[in-house]
């Protein structure tokens, strides 16, 4: 990515100054709200006057073709989510997720204000041990202890979650862990409903006629390289969230079934070289109440700090662990030139390895070596937890769309003709240039905000 220290590129910006077109093509860069990675069109996109009564074509409304814009084509948002490959976008994804986790805490967005007095808990479910690490324990007030190899680590160094002894650290359970991850949860969200069914006193099938779970979560890779998850799970009445959950719903009761749930739900691996794997979550299970913002204390979790805690992680991907490694890897060659630590290099090796096999041939690990054999979404909710990701992208552009009606101001309905065909992606190094000298627009910083 080009900074605004990075020398301008002085052939290419003089030929736009002789041509004139800098300044409309600055309007054009700006448009794109900082992405840095927009997909280039080519085409064109005519709106006529639609008479409603007589359904007769008028005239041309507004006319929109790719070869007359300054940058000789359409620039699109990419919206790619990963913070590592686009942070303007990512942070508009970023934005997205923080409103949907927000709106089943406290409501909004078509979900009722009621459900905030819904029983809900945040809970992190890690992966187990498949070998010693470089950690940092703490003792009593949040004292940091010597890790295991008898130093006290600094929360930067890079040692923190690289294995011990590496030649006994077992790195094809931890790539099938990753691997398995996201049947793991879908099978412990089963187990849930069992539990939570049974101190009501209920069978299962009863039990939906009473009660349904919501869940929001997001995936987070250790520095070890172990995906782990953290979730919202709320309980709720037979409708979702907009019915009041049953009188015997309690933060107690959920809780109580979270932890007997968690340890049932297992998964039963591949057999490799006479080797049986099966899955379960780690020891390490934290449940803990949320509280609203208004009972917000110095150890209580209020609402926004689950939702912007889930929201971070939403935009990031397996870079915790492997540095800047987040795309597709096409060789195994290339991993010798990536820069990433050997425990991450071995990883990615095991994962390579591992995909070769016929028997692993669904798990698809050598398309997904980059993320450590996990290939779920990063961000998941159940269908009634809240809004959808979908509906507030829709929102944004209806409000775009009644924007540019209104400049028009004209009545009636438009019809839209329209073909576009994919270009390439990304900026020319003059457009990239310029667009590094824009100023950000208001709300690209600090708290999130719904736009």
């Amino acid at each position: 990515m080009i900074t605004r220290t990075t020398p301008p590129p002085l052939p290419e910006l003089g030929s736009l100054a002789a041509l004139g077109t800098m300044p409309a093509l600055l309007r054009q860069l700006s448009g794109l709200g900082g992405c840095t990675n927009p997909i280039r069109l080519d085409g064109h996109r005519t709106e006529h006057h639609l008479n409603q009564d007589t359904g007769e074509i008028g005239s041309v409304l507004r006319h929109l073709d790719s070869a007359e814009l300054p940058a000789g084509q359409l620039l699109v948002r990419c919206n790619n989510r990963r913070i590592t490959r686009c942070p303007a976008c990512a942070e508009t994804y970023r934005r997205d997720t923080f409103h949907l986790i927000t709106a089943g805490l406290r409501g909004g967005k078509g979900t009722p204000e009621d459900v905030a007095t819904h029983p809900r808990v945040f809970a992190t479910f890690t992966a187990p041990s498949f070998g010693p690490v470089h950690n940092r324990p703490t003792g009593p007030a949040g004292t940091v202890r010597r890790c295991r190899c008898g130093v006290r680590h600094d929360q930067e160094d890079d040692a923190l979650g690289t294995p011990l002894a590496p030649d006994r650290y077992d790195y094809e359970s931890a790539i099938l862990w990753n691997a398995h991850a996201g049947l793991l949860w879908r099978r412990f969200s089963i187990y849930l409903r069992r539990e939570v069914a049974k101190r009501a006193g209920l069978t299962q099938r009863a039990f939906r006629e009473h009660a349904r779970l919501s869940f929001a979560k997001v995936a987070e890779y250790q520095k070890r390289g172990a995906v782990h998850f953290h979730a919202v799970i709320r309980i709720d009445g037979p409708g979702g969230g907009h019915t009041p959950p049953p009188t015997w719903a309690t933060v107690e009761l959920l809780t109580d079934a979270i932890e007997a749930a968690t340890p049932k739900a297992q998964v039963a691996g591949p057999v490799i070289d006479g080797r049986a794997h099966t899955f379960a979550f780690g020891d390490e299970l934290d449940v803990r109440p949320i509280r609203g913002a208004d009972f917000s204390s110095g150890q209580e979790l209020t609402d926004r700090a689950v939702a912007a805690y889930i929201a971070k992680y939403a935009t990031k991907g397996a870079e915790t662990a492997t540095g800047a490694l987040d795309r597709p890897i096409r060789l195994i060659a290339e991993v010798a030139q990536l820069d990433i630590s050997e425990h991450a290099r071995r990883l990615v090796r095991t994962a390579w390895a591992l995909g070769a096999r016929k028997d692993l041939e669904h798990l698809r690990l050598r398309a997904w070596a980059h993320m450590l054999g996990f290939r779920g979404h990063f961000s998941t909710k159940s269908r009634r937890y809240s809004t959808t990701l979908g509906a507030l992208r829709d929102a944004r552009a209806a409000w775009r769309r009644a924007q540019a009606a209104a400049e028009l101001e004209q009545g009636g309905t438009t019809l839209v003709l329209a073909h576009w065909a994919y270009a390439g992606t990304g900026l020319t190094p003059a457009e990239e240039w310029l667009a590094a000298t824009i100023t950000p627009a208001p709300g690209t910083d600090g708290e999130p905000t719904h736009g």
